[in-house]
């Protein structure tokens, strides 16, 4: 279990941690005053309902992954590719590139707790099995239902390069994998990648796999811009006015990966509202949009369909196209007649 936990903090991490503006001499800070709207006192309840009250948030059967088909993933494309596999997991295929973006496809994203969160889905691990050679792993933060030990263990084989938040890099070199594989990003650096822009954006959340390290590495999105299209992921976090900032500076997006999951009043800014996640698509001038980081675990106490709902009738009454493809399937954005398919109601 100790190993779950990655690198403790050093002096010598901290030094380099404080020539970022966002570091305040102990700890990495958000853009807005940020915190939690509940106590310790309030934890117990918090436990019991998380991990022992389960109705309605978790589907009432496994959660069916669609076939890795290779050969049309790696197929020539003028327009980027993607699969989506639950949660915030997307495989990525753009200018001849294969991305992977927060691949926790473990079984339980709560590896330390007493309790486990399981997945939805069984045997996802084994999707890794079937991938392709991966140019680049990317980590928004170092969360457990983002950076899983499990799948980051069976990548290694196949993974040539990882982009992480500031500070997440030194988890990747305790579990194994060579400093110079890994490139850490503070907010807003940005570098290319063959014929790809990348660039790490703000959002309004926290970090932490432990008790002593919360706020110790930084967390954020990703941005992703070739010469014919521009895609947003959100990453984790709370409505803030980073959004209008990062639509301002990067975009107008063709599409865009937008967090709508596992939120809650008592946590409200660091996971925004389904309502938000569109507004923050409005904010960011992003013209087509996907829900993420739900269909995977239940952390929060809402039903484990409200995200898509919710996302889907605020999509519709701002006019913003969105799709909402099953797990494991393959979007092109060359398909330009993808039909949406509501296949959680037949759950």
């Amino acid at each position: 279990m100790l190993k779950q936990f990655g690198a403790s903090v050093t002096s010598k991490n901290e030094a380099r941690y404080a020539k970022s503006k966002n570091w305040n001499g102990k700890k990495f800070v958000n853009l807005e005053e940020t915190s939690l709207n509940f106590s310790f006192q309030d934890l117990p309840k918090m436990l019991y309902e998380q991990f022992c009250k389960k109705q309605d948030r978790v589907p009432s059967k496994n959660l069916s992954i669609a076939p890795f088909d290779k050969e049309a993933f790696l197929a020539p494309s003028t327009k980027a590719k993607f699969i989506w596999y639950a949660h915030s997991v997307i495989l990525l295929r753009i200018n001849n590139k294969t991305l992977l973006i927060d691949p926790m496809l473990g079984p339980n994203a709560s590896p330390i707790a007493p309790f486990s969160t399981d997945r939805f889905s069984e045997k996802s691990l084994d999707i890794i099995d079937e991938l392709p050679e991966i140019d680049l792993v990317l980590f928004t933060h170092d969360h457990y239902d983002h950076v899983d030990l499990d799948s980051l263990i069976k990548l290694m084989p196949k993974t040539k390069e990882y982009y992480v938040g500031l500070g997440v890099g030194r988890h990747l070199e305790k579990w194994g994998i060579s400093a110079d594989k890994i490139k850490e990003f503070d907010w807003w650096d940005e570098t290319a990648f063959g014929d790809i822009n990348i660039t790490y954006t703000p959002t309004r959340h926290f970090s932490g796999r432990g008790l002593t390290d919360r706020e110790k590495s930084l967390w954020g999105g990703w941005v992703f811009k070739t010469a014919s299209e521009s895609i947003y992921f959100s990453g984790d976090g709370g409505y803030g006015k980073h959004f209008k900032e990062i639509g301002e500076r990067l975009g107008p997006f063709d599409f865009g990966f937008m967090e709508c999951g596992q939120y809650n009043e008592k946590w409200h800014l660091i996971h925004m509202f389904p309502e938000e996640s569109v507004q923050a698509a409005i904010d960011t001038h992003t013209k087509k949009i996907m829900p993420v980081h739900w269909a995977g675990f239940a952390l929060a106490m809402h039903t484990w369909t409200d995200p898509v709902i919710r996302f889907i009738e605020t999509s519709q009454k701002e006019n913003i196209p969105f799709i909402t493809p099953k797990i494991g399937e393959l979007v092109s954005f060359e398909d330009n007649t993808y039909q949406n398919n509501q296949w959680w109601e037949n759950i």
